[in-house]
């Protein structure tokens, strides 16, 4: 076993590496960037080191500085986590040629594997069912487009390289083409510098269901499946295993499957067989297709180790240190269910709009596994993806579990940014879902209803008025004049709508609300504030910034009338960035007439590129920003005319 690791990672993986390597006496190396340096990850290393700056490019994709500190520092491996470098082959070669080990499999499993296309006709070729489709070289559009109606409509067009639904369109008509493979091979170029895309036959009721497999570079084994159907964009949002409807026989036809894919290029270490599932009629053994291979740790990795009693992170540093497979496929089992919820910061009802903030709160239910890289007092940064942690839990059963991880997400508290709590919550508490009906297009089809706001009650405003007000602390002497109690009032504004909440402070304990013409008591006894006869939510502040921690996180901010007066004489005419980043392309020119929808920018930031639209139709005043810019958030890059009148 290895004496030391580098971790060539951040965040939430960097951190469950860690926790692993400390539990098996294996002592850890961080690397950090400049927005990293008082990170979870680095706190948690036994060495850290810094590497560079805040672009991925200048610190964690610095494979040759990495390797370096590794040496340095006398590490002995290297593990890649997931993302940045820990499928990039190259690497992988100059770890070796370094005198290190990879934590992971060979170059060659992930050339073979990296492109959708080859890693296709390999798997044809070891007997695993793919789907149909066009995996060749020709990129003529009029010859895809005929290879389009060999297979027969509706079908994907997706990016050789690459995943996470870039370069990905869905096309029902013939008509539809053309101008869906302009747009997937111009995306595909952007994130991947490589234009060329495959086709392929778009299942109807598509279920994604992942098998994942352990090899040692000459046999391997599975460790059953999960459903990751629950997805949004083709991001999964929630994962779950075992899959729901699974039969022995389909369970066993899926992990052979797998096996056979592994064992094809020689695997060695944590992988996922990725597999597109026909749900039309329940789980058959002729319904499911090869879609991908990840050759790494997959993010959802903790609802198998919770069915299976398996450490995968312990797993591949043993077979990486040399041992064989730690067990065989016969000593393998199933116990019970298990789900994750992936927590973002990001605002729902902007669109999933990656989000930014200092998390002035963060607290987790202790029966529930939080696997998370950030604490409360750290920064959710503009660089790098806005997880905050995955949420898992384990119960006897399916139902049981769901029930656990509803729970969970109700009990989970964070402060500082807005999160995707809420939408997690009610996909949580989803009928369908509850009942195993799942597919990748449930989201879409229940998006209102699952991203509807949370209904804000008068306790909730009334404890947002008692922290503004600095009154949950009350002293004895709290709310009296000389003659009368006290009254006193705030404004408060919660998802752009303001109310005035006027309080009279009746002593230490007790206190009578107004608000919208409803008045409401808090009273304490025992220590403990309740709110119309009900247990006060908790409660954290940042600035003006107030969230109450009920109905998945209410954020309410406290409003300065002189503050409001000033904003109110804004220039409404400007295109402002919504967050941090990097303003990719500008299309407005001074001058410009433009539409109301109109792109006028597009901005890069959380690995995610935004498109910034004409709020109204007008004439382009003034181009603030040009394609290469850092922009902070609120940072003015379009400006129009004022209207006339």
């Amino acid at each position: 076993m290895f004496d030391k690791i580098l971790i060539a990672n951040r965040g939430e993986i960097a951190c469950r590496v860690m926790e692993t390597a400390r539990a098996m006496g294996v002592r850890t190396v961080a690397v950090y960037s400049d927005a990293d340096a008082a990170s979870k990850h680095v706190a948690l290393a036994d060495e850290a080191v810094h590497i560079g700056g805040p672009a991925p490019a200048d610190s964690y994709l610095k494979g040759d500085e990495i390797i370096r500190v590794a040496k340095e520092t006398g590490a002995q491996a290297i593990h890649p986590g997931y993302g940045f470098l820990s499928e990039n082959p190259k690497f992988v070669e100059a770890v070796e040629a370094a005198g290190l080990t990879f934590i992971g499999p060979s170059a060659d499993a992930i050339r073979k594997m990296g492109l959708k296309d080859a890693a296709k006709a390999l798997m044809d070729e070891a007997g695993v069912p793919v789907v149909p489709g066009y995996h060749g070289s020709n990129q003529d559009p009029e010859f895809l487009a005929g290879e389009a109606e060999k297979i027969g409509y509706p079908v994907l067009i997706k990016a050789v390289a690459g995943g996470g639904g870039k370069g990905m369109r869905l096309v029902e008509k013939p008509a539809e083409f053309a101008d869906a493979l302009r747009s997937a091979q111009g995306e595909a170029t952007t994130a991947f510098g490589n234009p060329d895309v495959l086709i392929e036959k778009y299942i109807q009721q598509p279920r994604h269901i992942e098998v994942q497999v352990f090899g040692d570079g000459e046999t391997a084994v599975h460790l059953f499946e999960r459903d990751c159907s629950l997805q949004r964009r083709h991001q999964k949002v929630i994962e779950e295993a075992p899959a729901p409807g699974m039969t022995a026989e389909m369970r066993e036809a899926m992990g052979q499957a797998g096996v056979r894919a592994a064992e094809a290029i020689g695997y060695k270490g944590a992988g996922t067989v990725e597999f597109i599932v026909d749900g039309s009629d329940g789980l058959r053994t002729d319904g499911f297709w090869f879609m991908e291979m990840n050759t790494r740790l997959q993010v959802e990795h903790p609802v198998t180790e919770l069915i299976t009693g398996v450490d995968l992170v312990e797993w591949q540093l043993r077979v990486a240190s040399g041992e064989s497979l730690p067990a065989k496929q016969e000593d393998l089992t199933i116990t019970g269910h298990s789900f994750e919820a992936r927590l973002y910061a990001e605002d729902v009802p902007k669109g999933f709009l990656p989000a930014t903030g200092t998390l002035t709160h963060l607290s987790f239910p202790a029966e529930a596994r939080a696997d998370s890289g950030v604490r409360a007092g750290d920064t959710i940064s503009p660089w790098y993806d806005p997880m905050i942690a995955k949420v898992i839990v384990h119960g006897s059963t399916r139902k049981v579990a769901l029930s656990r991880l509803a729970r969970a997400l109700e009990e989970t508290q964070v402060g500082g940014t807005v999160t995707n709590l809420a939408f997690l919550g009610a996909l949580a508490a989803h009928e369908g879902f509850a009942n195993g009906d799942v597919d990748t297009g449930l989201i879409a089809r229940d998006l209102e209803a699952l991203t509807a706001a949370p209904v804000v009650e008068l306790r909730h405003k009334a404890a947002a008025g008692m922290v503004a007000l600095d009154l949950v602390e009350a002293a004895v002497d709290t709310g009296f004049t000389l003659w009368a109690p006290l009254h006193r009032a705030v404004t408060l504004s919660h998802a752009g709508e303001e109310f005035t909440a006027d309080v009279q402070v009746d002593g230490p304990d007790r206190q009578l609300w107004t608000i919208d013409g409803e008045t409401v008591v808090a009273e304490r006894s025992q220590g403990q504030w309740r709110i119309d006869e009900r247990r006060m939510p908790a409660v954290s502040q940042s600035g003006t910034l107030i969230t109450v921690h009920d109905a998945y996180g209410l954020e309410f901010t406290a409003i300065d009338p002189l503050d409001r007066d000033a904003a109110a004489g804004g220039d409404s005419n400007v295109i402002e960035a919504p967050m941090p980043g990097l303003v990719k392309a500008v299309f407005a020119e001074a001058g410009q007439a433009v539409k109301e929808g109109d792109r006028l920018a597009i901005l890069e930031a959380m690995k995610m590129e935004h498109s910034l639209l004409a709020a109204r139709d007008g004439v382009v005043a003034e181009v603030l920003a040009a394609a290469g810019d850092q922009v902070e958030a609120g940072a003015a890059l379009v400006r129009l005319e004022e209207e006339d009148g």
